[in-house]
């Protein structure tokens, strides 16, 4: 450099745009005491300076797609640039130096520091300006993820914090003994780095340390990640450069336990004949994801998958695009996530499919906003967060008709059952108020019906093999053990919980998984913690699935014989029968938990003559009105629809059917008359008062039409069921 310049901040062009290559990915920006920024190529050749602030330029970032160029500097103004270096906006003025700045992960807001204080202004004009005390002493750096949209900010107060992007405190550390000096998140929002005074600190997203190196280095007064985020270099105050490797990162999985202990090498351990294993690669390891028998590995060039029964002899093939940031498996195919997109592999590497929607980010896709299982996968939106995309596996295409799940607030975690059939996949949320919906995926044309069974949800995980829901909700830790049990019967859900004292998990835990029995937590500190959960339930939705209902009536009265989740089983049994239309032992179920209505609801399905009115009454039964009088019209039941809607007290709809269909229109003004006169009131009701002119009420009558309605419906059956035997035979 030229003998007048002292750089002070630089930053390269961002490599990749939407998964396409930049021509500009050549060069970098650097900030330097004389006012000016400069563009410079890598060859070191100084492009172009641009006269910027009064006093030095402190800091210069690029936004994520290298369309605009940030500086703060020592006069307190903050400038956005062109690519090509002309101003477009002074975004800010203050009486004070600007040390650092960041841009939101959709560059549409600038994090930038005042003092002690941190202010979040959008670049619209019109829009609030976030503005708060984040230390108490001056902010020194700051740095916000684009990944998990959380911002991390270090000062002369010797703490570092990590924040929301609205401001809320997540975690502060405790004080150092010098100034906290840089700050940097890896690029896939898992960890991040701090450097002070001969220190240098790996932590994770939380907040909580992994490592502390003491390096004789001077303060590290920058630190920046490799774009796979393996490895990250800090710039000293004694002018080294130091180079750090990620190691020692854990996966565990049933009995195996695997290590990786140098940048190419892992070690499998399995704990119950403590048989080792070294996996060698060729390559450094990015990512790697261990779950349902797999082992899969990512390198900077290739991906291998080793089963659990086999460690020798993995299966390999190439990557195309390289920095893997995030792998998802689920029990038959596994997704890999980088900058160029979204793809969906069988474990014998084969490529299945690839979705997309328009305006997908993959390079900001995480473990809470993406889900995969057999058979689906659902992405959160990340320009509207209240949309959900589902997609089939098999195919890459979207799910029905094509149109995305709505919520009516911003999501923050999604999650798909694992076990059971397609079309009886679910999905559940937690939305920004930490209140937990869950809704079926395939909804076969009817709307969504989104059904709340949670609130103050912190964290979530399925089951991996049976379609047990766990959390923390409101400082319990509670299992769903048949959270579908709110499409068959609501009032069952809350007899389906077990839950127990979640204080041990301390105030923010974390599911990392629930496999079998086990349950394994990270509690704010980074210990895990392991709970068990009872193996009942699991073997009662196997039964289920296998219509094995006598070993489940069996296994509910053992339970019980041993006073154990007595009225949980017998709710989920409830549930599941119902839901398979098994009504005996439904009623056997419901008589455990006491519910006689219930019982004598069912007992009466149990008597209608056809198939029809018992389906019927069944979708009733689950509350779904409009399904029960949809499949007695289609049967030509009309008086039973009729029914339907009087005993539910829907007089208008009763009336707008018997008018429609031409038949039994006396029968709904009788019902009507005597609700009336029961309860001491006249008819003001416009429609029922033009019809009851006409007509004449004459109860003998309407009991007549009914009787032979009744007597219809039961002739109907029997030669139904005549056909059905004559057809056997045959």
């Amino acid at each position: 450099m030229q003998d007048d310049i002292y750089p002070t901040d630089l930053h390269w062009f961002p490599k990749t745009s939407s998964g396409k290559k930049q021509a500009l990915a050549e060069i970098f920006v650097l900030t330097s005491t004389d006012g000016k920024f400069h563009l410079v190529s890598k060859t070191g050749r100084i492009e172009k300076s641009v006269e910027a602030h009064r006093g030095a330029v402190l800091a210069g970032h690029w936004n994520y797609d290298g369309t605009a160029l940030i500086t703060a500097g020592e006069d307190g103004q903050i400038k956005i640039w062109s690519k090509s270096g002309m101003l477009r906006s002074t975004l800010a003025q203050q009486g004070s130096p600007v040390y650092s700045v960041a841009w939101a992960p959709d560059s549409d807001r600038v994090l930038y520091t005042s003092g002690k204080q941190l202010i979040i202004k959008p670049l619209q004009p019109s829009s609030k300006v976030l503005q708060w005390k984040a230390h108490d002493g001056v902010i020194l750096k700051v740095d916000w993820n684009s990944v998990n949209d959380l911002i991390l900010s270090g000062a002369e107060d010797c703490r570092f914090k990590v924040w929301d992007s609205y401001g809320r405190l997540l975690y502060v550390s405790s004080s150092h003994d010098y100034p906290i000096t840089s700050v940097s998140w890896a690029p896939d929002g898992e960890v991040f780095a701090v450097g002070s005074f001969n220190t240098l600190r790996l932590c994770d997203k939380t907040g909580w340390s992994y490592a502390l190196e003491k390096p004789n280095t001077g303060s590290v007064f920058a630190v920046a990640w490799s774009a796979d985020g393996t490895q990250l270099a800090g710039a000293c105050g004694n002018g080294h450069v130091i180079f750090a490797h990620l190691v020692e990162q854990r996966w565990e999985w049933k009995n195996f336990q695997i290590t990786l202990i140098k940048k190419r090498t892992m070690q499998v351990r399995n704990v119950l004949n403590d048989a080792v294993d070294v996996l060698e690669f060729r390559d450094r390891v990015i990512k790697a994801s261990f779950a349902h028998s797999h082992l899969v590995v990512t390198t900077s060039l290739q991906c291998y998958i080793y089963s659990v029964k086999n460690w020798n002899t993995p299966l390999i093939f190439d990557l195309k695009e390289g920095t893997v940031s995030l792998i998802l498996q689920a029990d038959r195919h596994f997704l890999l996530v980088d900058g160029g997109g979204v793809y969906v592999f069988s474990y014998e590497g084969r490529l299945v499919s690839s979705p997309k929607f328009p305006g997908m980010r993959a390079d900001i896709l995480n473990a809470q906003s993406v889900s995969l299982s057999n058979d689906t996968l659902a992405l959160r939106d990340k320009t509207d967060e209240k949309v959900i995309f589902l997609f089939d596996v098999q195919t890459g295409k979207a799910l029905g008709d094509g149109k995305p799940l709505t919520h009516k607030l911003e999501v923050v975690e999604i999650a798909l059952d694992q076990s059971g059939p397609a079309s009886d996949r679910k999905i559940a949320l937690v939305d920004k108020n930490r209140d937990l919906y869950l809704t079926s995926v395939r909804r076969l044309g009817r709307e969504h019906s989104i059904i709340k069974i949670g609130t103050m949800v912190q964290t979530m995980a399925w089951n991996d093999a049976a379609n047990l829901l766990s959390g923390v909700q409101d400082g319990q830790f509670t299992v769903w053990c048949y959270p579908s049990a709110v499409f068959v019967d609501k009032d069952l859900l809350p007899k389906t919980l077990t839950t127990k004292d979640g204080s041990e998990f301390s105030s923010t835990p974390h599911i990392l998984s629930y496999v079998g029995t086990q349950v394994t937590v990270r509690r704010a500190d980074g210990s895990l913690m392991h709970s068990c959960v009872s193996p009942y339930p699991a073997i009662l939705h196997e039964y289920a699935s296998t219509a094995r209902w006598e070993d489940a009536l069996r296994l509910c009265r053992f339970a019980k014989a041993s006073e154990e989740e007595d009225q949980t089983l017998w709710a989920c049994l409830a549930g599941m029968a119902m839901g398979s239309r098994e009504l005996a032992m439904a009623e056997v179920a419901y008589a455990a938990i006491g519910e006689v209505d219930k019982v004598q609801y069912i007992n009466s399905i149990k008597e209608l003559p056809s198939k029809e009115s018992s389906l019927a009454h069944m979708l009733l039964f689950s509350g779904h009105v409009q399904e029960a009088e949809a499949t007695l019209l289609q049967a030509g039941l009309v008086y039973q629809a009729i029914q339907v809607h009087i005993n539910l007290y829907n007089w208008d709809r009763a009336l707008e059917l018997a008018v429609k269909h031409k038949t039994h229109v006396d029968t709904v003004l009788a019902y009507r008359q005597k609700f009336l006169q029961d309860f001491g009131k006249k008819e003001s009701n416009k429609r029922f008062l033009q019809y009851s002119e006409g007509v004449e009420v004459d109860w003998e009558k309407i009991q007549a039409k009914i009787e032979m309605e009744l007597g219809k419906e039961r002739e109907r059956a029997a030669n139904a069921s005549v056909r059905s035997s004559v057809a056997s035979r045959r």
